[in-house]
């Protein structure tokens, strides 16, 4: 495969996540304000998507209360900022198996949270984001009994009630297996063109942060799709230019790495910048919202 640089390329900017990372910089936002103010300042310093999860405000931790997310939303959109709003549904599928691995039931309480494809995606009716997350897939992340659950059946029920509510899927890509299922859901009618993808490398453990197993995601991405790749910590500014030298787009954010350079922790709009400047080094133009919107048949709201 001869790779084609992307020329015109959009930015994600993966506001605050749902990991434990509130505990290790004081930069990630918590409250739905503190959400929003970064979500906006990102979208001023490039950034034409912002990938939103919400949290408890006191504690830190990751929420899905829907007053939370609606909050977050319109605090965006009363700012009048030009932006893409890009929510999670990947909450709601947590399962975490007891510590002794002779006997892992029962599951661990409060921990797992486990529940069903209209609860994930309650959140979606009233917020009305152009975009939302489809993790597609199951996954064992780096904790000894935690699994990612997301089933075929679930992920069949959830793609139909994201295509009823006429919002775009961004499908999340964390291992092969996933692209090969997300292949299965678009023939099957479920996920219509266009076809937008999220490719999520080095994240344990799925798709190793190498070039080769890189590569053999691009080269399987469906024909036609508009599909965007990252990795975490050190790596995702490296990503950047990856993203754009395969042909693809690129993301950002506090989610998915909190330092802007050693020893100095990063704010979302001050990642977006950097990468902005990744991007227009290699030769490429930041797209606007608007563009993206066209790109991906959005309709703004």
């Amino acid at each position: 495969m001869v790779l084609e640089i992307n020329k015109e390329v959009f930015i994600t900017c993966a506001v605050t996540g749902s990991g434990s990372s509130q505990d290790k910089s004081n930069e990630v936002p918590r409250s739905p304000k503190e959400i929003a103010d970064s979500a906006i300042d990102a979208a001023k310093a490039g950034a034409a998507i912002v990938h939103c999860h919400v949290r408890d405000p006191e504690t830190g931790m990751p929420s899905r209360k829907v007053n939370l997310y609606e909050e977050v939303t319109q605090r965006i959109r009363d700012s009048e900022t030009d932006v893409i709003l890009n929510l999670t549904t990947g909450m709601g599928g947590d399962i975490y198996l007891s510590n002794d691995p002779e006997n892992p039931l029962p599951l661990k309480t409060p921990e797992t949270d486990l529940i069903g494809a209209s609860e994930r995606t309650e959140h979606l009716i009233s917020c009305k984001p152009e975009i939302c997350t489809l993790d597609c897939g199951t996954m064992n992340f780096a904790e000894d009994n935690y699994v990612m659950t997301n089933t075929p059946g679930m992920l069949y029920s959830m793609a139909k009630k994201i295509s009823d509510l006429g919002i775009l899927p961004e499908i999340e890509v964390f291992d092969t297996g996933h692209l090969w299922l997300a292949k299965k859901l678009i023939e099957d009618g479920l996920i219509k063109e266009p076809v937008l993808l999220q490719l999520c490398m080095g994240i344990p453990w799925g798709a190793p942060n190498d070039i080769n197993t890189y590569l053999s995601l691009i080269n399987n991405v469906p024909k036609g799709s508009t599909w965007s790749a990252f990795s975490i910590g050190r790596y995702q500014m490296p990503y950047v230019a990856m993203a754009v030298l395969g042909g693809g787009n690129v993301r950002v954010g506090l989610e998915d790495n909190i330092w802007l350079e050693k020893g100095r922790l990063a704010k979302n709009y001050e990642l977006v910048e950097k990468a902005v400047n990744i991007i227009e080094a290699l030769g490429s133009n930041i797209m606007s919202p608007d563009d993206v919107r066209k790109k991906l048949n959005l309709k703004k709201i």
